[in-house]
């Protein structure tokens, strides 16, 4: 129940925040519109 219960926390860390060297940056950053924000 604690892993089922931390996982979002990470996959928004792991996606949004972390320096992904070969990508220059976090994958998030490489999707254009992820957020929906740009139409």
């Amino acid at each position: 129940a604690a892993r089922r219960a931390a996982l979002p926390a990470w996959l928004h860390a792991y996606n949004n925040h972390r320096h992904h060297t070969a990508l220059g940056g976090p994958p998030a950053s490489r999707v254009p519109n992820l957020s929906g924000q740009n139409t």
